[in-house]
């Protein structure tokens, strides 16, 4: 069976909407892809600080910002196909919609994007909360990447996303993913003390020297004592790491720097984990595919290689469309699952008590 399908991704780095248009091919139970046309819609200066201010909205004015973030996503489908003439050509968009409020301990999860608005405007189907069930099920509802990293990509033990928050995915029985910490987000962050969007290629980091005692404080944050499986929401980036970092004092290069190397040292600690418990050593090197914007990243990549060479961890970073473009491509591929009725979450990488066919579907055509 052949499945047609539109990914949209939001991170939590804001640094805009990711768009695929994908060709699923299921035969036998195996599944390969092409992917098509892509693009990242970059937020307007309004978008970005509607966004990040959505979780200090009234009740009405969140209600409101999750109609208007949907109408705006259909707005950018709909040109996204005028300018690709890909009309009849979409069965499906799977949806992520932009992480609000995450707090799997009280079985709850947010995320902005009005799907009835979208699929209403767009005329298509459309699959959105895909977190949702998962939590109910007591899990975490994150990471939700691995269904797609198990059956679209072969020959990989682990997944590294380096995005506004880094999780990892690791390939064995069972399948284990969780978040690690906060990335991207707080790398911005830092960097947009000096003007900048983002260090390009890590070159404020590499200029830059580590503080031993900011390092220190990093690393004995609680979140890195909880055992998996575990996720972290934005504001952990946000409200507990970047103020943490601004209060040291250093220069922007300096915190870059020091900011850089816990995120290593926090992605060797995870892999170095899930190698002990696997209590085997493979004859073969263990791959390992990073993605994520932080994969663009010259310096981080080169810490990482060699901080994970040690432990005979080979760190790959695939083409570049891939490095954008997974996670929106992952979720085309579960509006595709959800559309088929097939399990989109693995309760083995969540915690949750089963595994569970999330996604709420809406349906734009009349029946």
């Amino acid at each position: 069976m052949e499945y047609r399908a539109i990914g949209l991704m939001s991170g939590s780095s804001l640094d805009g909407l990711d768009m695929v248009y994908v060709t699923f091919l299921e035969q036998g139970g195996q599944w390969s892809f092409t992917l098509g046309e892509t693009e990242c819609v970059p937020y307007s200066t309004e978008w970005i600080e509607r966004l990040r201010s959505a979780t200090e909205l009234s009740a009405r004015e969140y209600c409101l910002l999750h109609t208007d973030y949907g109408r705006w996503l259909a707005e950018q489908v709909n040109a996204f196909i005028d300018r690709h003439q890909l009309h009849y050509k979409v069965a499906v968009v799977g949806s992520h919609g932009h992480t609000t409020f995450h707090l799997p301990t009280r079985h709850m999860t947010g995320q902005l994007g009005d799907g009835a608005s979208l699929a209403a405007l767009t005329g298509l189907s459309v699959v959105t909360d895909l977190r949702a069930m998962d939590v109910a099920l007591g899990g975490q509802g994150a990471p939700i990447v691995p269904i797609g990293e198990k059956y679209l990509f072969k020959d990989t033990d682990f997944f590294l996303n380096i995005g506004g928050i880094a999780n990892i995915s690791y390939v064995g029985e069972p399948y284990v993913a969780f978040d690690i910490c906060a990335a991207n987000r707080v790398l911005n962050m830092i960097a947009a003390l000096n003007g900048l969007e983002f260090d390009k290629g890590g070159a404020l980091a590499a200029a830059g020297t580590v503080d031993q005692v900011l390092l220190k404080k990093l690393e004995q944050l609680p979140y890195y004592q909880l055992p998996y499986p575990k996720s972290l929401a934005n504001d952990f980036g946000t409200d507990v790491v970047f103020p943490l970092v601004q209060a040291s004092g250093h220069s922007v290069s300096d915190m870059m720097a020091t900011y850089a190397k816990h995120i290593v040292l926090q992605i060797s600690t995870a892999i170095q984990t899930l190698l002990a418990k696997r209590g085997s050593t493979k004859e073969s090197t263990t791959r390992l595919l990073a993605t994520g914007g932080g994969a663009c990243n010259d310096f981080l990549i080169a810490q990482l290689r060699e901080s994970l060479a040690p432990l005979g961890v080979t760190v790959e970073v695939p083409s570049l469309d891939i490095v954008q473009y997974k996670e929106a491509l992952i979720m085309a591929f579960m509006a595709v699952l959800r559309w088929r009725q097939e399990y989109t979450v693995l309760s083995s990488v969540t915690g949750a008590s089963r595994d569970s066919i999330g996604g709420a579907l809406w349906t734009g055509q009349e029946a």
